[in-house]
């Protein structure tokens, strides 16, 4: 499964370099899973370019100290249904179907110098009522965000 979503990405052309940083994002196999049989292969493409925008946004003025960073998407869930769910179940609406969402991500960051840190993430809503409103991704995108902060936070500022 995991190499179903590098094909993806590289055919995507979804790894990006930041100056000397290069991001690559990829699926655990279970998630690759969830993509292929309900949300969607295209809804792992949206959630690659979200990961990378963020981490972009969050090294600004630090990228001359990231070789590589590798992320894994673990683990995902919609707030929304997404548009393969929809398709496939005549019953979700796309307005008043809402479910509490959020990821579960994993990195690694190689430094310049050859450090090596690991960061890992894991964020879903508790509370269905804070999911009301939200957009299909948006726990997952906070959770992306929130990640990408902790990545940033693991590079020195020198």
């Amino acid at each position: 499964m995991i190499r179903y979503a590098l094909i993806a990405l590289s055919t995507l052309g979804l790894a990006t370099a930041a100056q000397a940083a290069t991001i690559n994002v990829t699926f655990s196999e279970d998630f690759a899973e969830k993509l292929e049989e309900d949300y969607g292969v295209r809804e792992g493409a949206k959630l690659t370019e979200d990961i990378i925008d963020d981490l972009e946004r969050e090294l600004e003025g630090k990228e001359d100290q990231v070789e590589r960073i590798d992320v894994t998407i673990l683990d995902a869930k919609p707030n929304r249904p997404t548009f393969e769910q929809i398709s496939g179940t005549p019953g979700l609406d796309p307005l008043r179907s809402v479910s509490i969402g959020g990821m579960s991500l994993a990195g690694k960051v190689v430094h310049i110098d050859g450090d090596v840190s690991e960061v890992e993430y894991k964020w879903f809503e508790n509370d269905i009522r804070d999911s009301v409103g939200a957009a299909t991704w948006w726990d997952a995108n906070r959770a992306s965000r929130r990640f990408a902060k902790r990545v940033a936070d693991s590079v020195s500022d020198e």
